[in-house]
């Protein structure tokens, strides 16, 4: 299997076959390596006790003369010295040597006999300088018979009998060596049988970790199963299910799970947010062709009423030529109303994703630039009160501070004039509209917790719940039942909002069945101009429930 095929299978096994493989092949390789290292270690212990007796060996055995030595073998040990040679000397077999290195003779110890002996190492030639270059070391050779190792020693013998004080070292005698050698066949035995019993038990080992690891795994594993499952069940649409709590929140798989149920709430929360802005787009659609069908099909049916010749008199052509411009007006308005809508979710489409032609030295591309100025809504609230007087002159009207506490205060903003003089238009249109003749309504200016406020309150019939939350979503109408010249489109209060959100505030409304309804405007303060000097401003973007808006800020 070449390189290419073993990578390809590698990365197509399971996790926990991998884990498993690898697991096994490093107890593998820890197992082999802690046997090379004991073994090595026991045989350089043998080795060095084998070498240990030689020395003691050839320190008897250069003191004696080759005859002595030899009648020593051949008689009979006394009692209790019988294991003296196998315990003390290791069984040797001693060689005599001559200074050319010629062989004068040989004595096995266990056999108890001069040459002729079965056994014995394939030594090198041993003169005298060889023996004085060895200095006394231990070395290891061939069996002159078969296969096996001898330990050797070879020193120079010494003829007067006086102690020998350092091996390897020049005595004086008549220029022979002694050689003891020893068989190693029980080092390599005890050796060997270690290696065996190192490949059974570590194979048996080896084997039962694996068993236990297998399990462990499938175990250790079970959760990412679980989670593989809930996965699979969420792929297949059921976004409400979540990963169980299978582990501590410590624990690595108990931090997969918080990050994916993290993960799927906001996949969960994106899916339906598309979906309601999906249905919004439709009912967004759906209502604008509507509004726009009704006037449509009215100028129609007046056209077709005219070229149809049905309008005989010059009195019934004024009269249709006054409601062609009703509708005219009516659908103008409407389409005005669309367009600004657009243009506010456009610009913060464009400014929100860092449109590079939205520069601060490039120009506006829409008509809607806010044109931010220090001014006081008391002007605004004035004025206001002047138009419900115009509009209804019937109708109480009074203008008081926020909440209805006291003469209206000063209320300083940084805000465009004419988009908030559109803001308080709507409003005051809202409840003249909405409640019927006669019902008071209270204009509110001034400041609130810091905030600047302009309010709108009317003693109307007042708004549900249901109809508080969504009165401010486009082509929405609380009483479907008016008709659509008196209930308008239901744009009114969608650009209210998103003008408000333009100028960094927000509106709000007040409300319960019976009791009226308070719109109120909150907009920030306007910066200190000691601590934060303005030069010019521009809009910028910020985000709205009916789509974002421009944000009137300093720079």
């Amino acid at each position: 299997m070449t390189g290419r095929r073993i990578l390809t299978v590698w990365a197509q096994a399971s996790l926990r076959s991998r884990v498993l493989l690898l697991a096994t092949a490093l107890l593998a390789a820890g197992f082999t390596a802690f046997s090379l290292v004991t073994g090595n270690a026991l045989r350089t212990y043998l080795e060095d006790r084998a070498d240990t007796q030689l020395r003691a060996a050839a320190q008897v055995f250069a003191l004696l003369p080759p005859g002595i030595a030899e009648s020593g073998a051949e008689r009979t040990p006394p009692a209790g010295l019988g294991d003296f040679s196998t315990e003390v000397l290791g069984n040797p077999v001693i060689a005599y040597v001559r200074a050319d290195g010629t062989s004068t003779g040989s004595i096995d110890s266990l056999a108890g006999k001069r040459s002729g002996s079965s056994r014995g190492p394939r030594l090198p030639k041993l003169d005298s300088e060889a023996v004085t270059a060895r200095g006394g070391r231990p070395f290891t050779v061939d069996s002159s018979q078969g296969e096996g190792r001898w330990r050797v020693i070879a020193v120079p013998r010494t003829g007067n009998g006086a102690a020998l004080s350092t091996l390897g070292a020049a005595l004086p005698g008549d220029g022979g060596s002694v050689v003891v050698a020893t068989s190693m066949d029980q080092v390599d035995a005890t050796v060997d049988r270690m290696w065996r019993i190192y490949e059974t038990t570590g194979l048996a080992l080896l084997g039962l970790l694996v068993a236990a690891g297998w399990f462990a795994m499938r175990s250790g594993l079970k959760p990412l199963s679980r989670i593989e499952r809930t996965a699979a069940e969420i792929a297949h649409g059921d976004l409400t299910r979540r990963v169980p709590a299978l582990a501590g929140p410590n624990t690595e798989v108990g931090r997969l799970a918080t990050a994916l149920n993290g993960m799927l709430g906001q996949i969960e929360a994106a899916f339906a947010a598309r979906a309601e802005s999906e249905a919004r787009m439709s009912r967004f659609v759906a209502d604008a062709s509507h509004e726009l069908r009704t006037p449509l099909a009215g100028l129609k049916g007046l056209t077709d009423l005219y070229r149809m010749g049905a309008l005989p008199e010059r009195e019934d052509i004024d009269a249709t030529m006054a409601r062609i411009a009703r509708e005219s007006e009516r659908l103008t308005r409407l389409v005005e109303d669309m367009l600004l809508l657009a243009r506010l979710d456009e610009q913060s489409l464009r400014t929100a994703g860092g449109d590079p032609g939205q520069g601060a030295g490039s120009p506006d591309p829409f008509p809607l630039g806010l044109d931010c100025a220090p001014m006081d809504l008391r002007t605004l609230a004035a004025d206001a009160l002047h138009d419900v007087r115009a509009l209804d002159a019937a109708r109480p009207v009074t203008l008081t501070g926020p909440n209805g506490d006291g003469p209206p205060a000063a209320a300083p903003a940084l805000a465009d004039e004419s988009r908030l003089r559109q803001v308080v238009t709507n409003l005051i249109g809202n409840a003249i509209r909405h409640t019927p003749p006669g019902t008071p309504i209270r204009i509110g200016v001034g400041t609130d917790g810091g905030d600047t406020v302009l309010e709108v309150a009317d003693e109307g019939p007042g708004l549900t719940e249901e109809q508080a939350h969504r009165i401010f979503e486009r082509f929405y109408r609380a009483d479907t039942s008016r008709t659509r010249a008196t209930g308008g489109a239901g744009l009114g209060l969608a650009i209210v909002q998103s003008l408000v959100t333009a100028h960094a505030g927000h509106v709000e409304v007040r409300s319960a069945p019976g009791r009226g309804a308070t719109f109120r405007v909150l907009l920030p303060p306007p910066p200190d101009p000691r601590t934060e000097p303005r030069t010019s401003v521009r809009p910028q973007a910020a985000a709205s429930a009916t789509g974002a808006a421009l944000r009137c800020t300093p720079h």
